[in-house]
């Protein structure tokens, strides 16, 4: 059964970062249905916010970051994406 919760996730990559590509890859592969934003793309004080905001979940500005309903989860990590999701 795979899960498909849009709503309740969100990843938060960049374009140019292997672990990112890693992790779409996995949630493509998986069937999971995302929101998923490239940060390095956006411009100005959208991408800024948008830093701020990861800062101020993770603690720091590191890539991919993956939120699964109040769930976070920092860097490609298939086996806590496997857990949260239900895998």
């Amino acid at each position: 059964m795979v899960k498909h919760m849009t709503d309740n996730i969100k990843v938060y990559a960049l374009s140019t970062c292997p672990y990112c590509r890693r992790t779409k890859q996995f949630l493509k592969d998986n069937g999971i249905d995302c929101d998923i934003v490239d940060v390095d793309l956006l411009e100005g004080k959208e991408q800024d916010d948008l830093l701020d905001e990861i800062e101020r979940i993770t603690g720091k500005q590191s890539f991919p970051v993956v939120l699964i309903g109040s769930e976070v989860i920092v860097g490609h990590n298939e086996e806590k994406l496997r857990k949260a999701l239900g895998l």
